[in-house]
């Protein structure tokens, strides 16, 4: 018997930032997202170093909840149909440091999407792991419900005065 999930899931998910020099005299350092971890434990505060090289190191910066709810599946639906499929992280600049903080985490193109165009945070994308690819894949297939386009149908613009059309023309 195949278990069921429930319509909301919740997912700790470890965010691996990047950290490498600056590319411009303005900025000393770059930091971005470049993997995650599924089913991470708690980050420690200082940024768990996890490797690195010349120049160039990855730290466990944060672990946070992906949140996949049964209304967002055409958002998942969307990005599981991507090569490859990704996560997004959403990142604001931290008050001690300056450092980008991640706060948020999404696999949903269409939420996504909605961060980039609202505000100051910078979201990035990172490459979905294959364990994560098949959780929200079975989440996508369990509660996925196609829905029809419908078009609404046009009303004839009113002029406003006794609800009648507006006419143009000397008509």
């Amino acid at each position: 018997m195949v278990e069921t999930l429930s319509r909301t899931l919740r997912i700790p998910v470890g965010i691996v930032m990047e950290r490498r020099p600056g590319s411009t005299p303005w900025q000393d350092t770059v930091w971005r997202p470049v993997d995650v971890i599924p089913g991470a434990g708690p980050a420690d505060r200082d940024w768990h170093f996890l490797y690195g090289g010349d120049g160039w190191s990855r730290h466990h910066a944060a672990t946070l909840d992906l949140e996949l709810f049964h209304t967002d599946t055409d958002g998942y639906h969307v990005n599981l149909s991507q090569t490859p499929p990704r996560v997004w992280v959403a990142l604001r600049p931290s008050e001690e440091d300056g450092r980008p903080q991640p706060f948020f985490i999404t696999a949903s193109a269409f939420e996504a999407e909605a961060y980039q165009v609202g505000g100051s945070d910078t979201v990035e994308p990172v490459p979905m792991p294959p364990a994560l690819v098949a959780l929200v894949a079975d989440f996508v297939g369990q509660h996925h419900v196609d829905r029809p386009f419908v078009k609404r149908e046009r009303q004839p613009h009113t002029d406003g005065r006794r609800g009648g059309r507006r006419r143009d023309h000397g008509e």
